[in-house]
């Protein structure tokens, strides 16, 4: 479910608090969903947003409702969006260089984003996990750095090969640090890399035993895990997606504006699902990116 700023689309074509709640009440209540991540873009630069985690959670049968944030809002916000009811947290962490912070996020703010992993820390949430993009030719040098960052500080991290998602149109294949090359660069400093059985086979990410920590890696380009994903995506904007890849969604926000009862909304999002192709096809050769930019699908 991502949230962008309004500088991204005009603010009566955003959904409300109110109508993101209709919605996921919806699928919690009536269609067996019962894990919500609030992703972007970046949520925390919605305003108000501890009142929409405190609405979700207040949902009957959600069981569990995090967030995933780039980190530089996120010490102002700890404690709010803790007390409001939100459990875990994701935090993109890709670099411990900031020359390397800018150029992958195009901003300064690394110095902001290690400040609010650690006020995440202290806020007490049941989970926070670090999430790092894996590019070739660039994360190499970091990959034991941040592995290391992450075990210092007790949280796991998961490094993610890098997808055919980037504004630029900049992906090619060549650019993608594997999970093989990954597990290569963490057995070469660390030892021992032992994996751990995943608890839910929807679980993108493999896991394994790093030193004192939890390193995951997510193999979405090598390894797809499409057989397994059960994740649907409400655009800020009202649509619903049924893939990360999709090329069609299914329109929702107009629906509700007019009037549209809850049987009606259900059925078009059984109709998404149902139109859910097996596989990304990321790796066919008539593959085209979706039109929309990552920070508007949501991750």
């Amino acid at each position: 479910m991502p949230e962008h700023d309004a500088v991204f689309a005009p603010r009566e074509q955003l959904l409300t608090f109110e109508e993101l709640h209709r919605l996921t009440s919806l699928l919690v209540t009536q269609m067996g969903v019962n894990r919500v991540r609030i992703t972007g873009g970046e949520p925390l630069v919605r305003r108000e947003l501890p009142t929409l985690i405190q609405m979700l959670a207040g949902i009957p049968g959600l069981e569990d409702l995090s967030l995933t944030t780039n980190g530089v809002l996120l010490a102002e916000h700890a404690d709010a969006l803790r007390d409001a009811g939100l459990q875990r947290l994701n935090i993109s962490l890709d670099t411990l260089d900031e020359s390397t912070f800018q150029r992958i996020s195009r901003r300064s703010g690394l110095a902001k984003v290690i400040e609010g992993i650690d006020a995440a820390i202290a806020a007490g949430f049941q989970s926070v996990k670090l999430n790092a993009l894996a590019i070739a030719g660039v994360s190499e040098p970091e990959i034991t750095r941040l592995a290391e960052f992450a075990i210092d500080r007790g949280v796991s991290i998961r490094f993610i090969e890098f997808m055919p998602l980037d504004s630029d149109r900049d992906w090619t294949s060549a650019k993608v640090l594997t999970g093989d090359r990954l597990l290569a660069i963490l057995r070469e400093r660390f030892g021992e890399v032992t994996p751990i059985q995943r608890a839910d086979q929807s679980q993108p990410s493999e896991d394994f035993l790093v030193g004192r920590g939890r390193v995951g890696i997510i193999r979405s380009v090598s390894e797809p895990f499409c057989g397994s994903c059960d994740r649907l995506r409400i655009t800020a904007d009202g649509s619903m997606r049924n893939c990360l890849f999709a090329s069609e969604e299914t329109p929702l926000r107009e629906l509700m504006r007019s009037g549209a009862h809850d049987q009606v909304l259900a059925d078009q999002i059984a109709s998404c699902v149902a139109a859910k192709k097996a596989a990304h096809g990321i790796d066919d050769a008539s593959f085209s990116p979706p039109i929309r930019p990552m920070y508007s699908i949501g991750g």
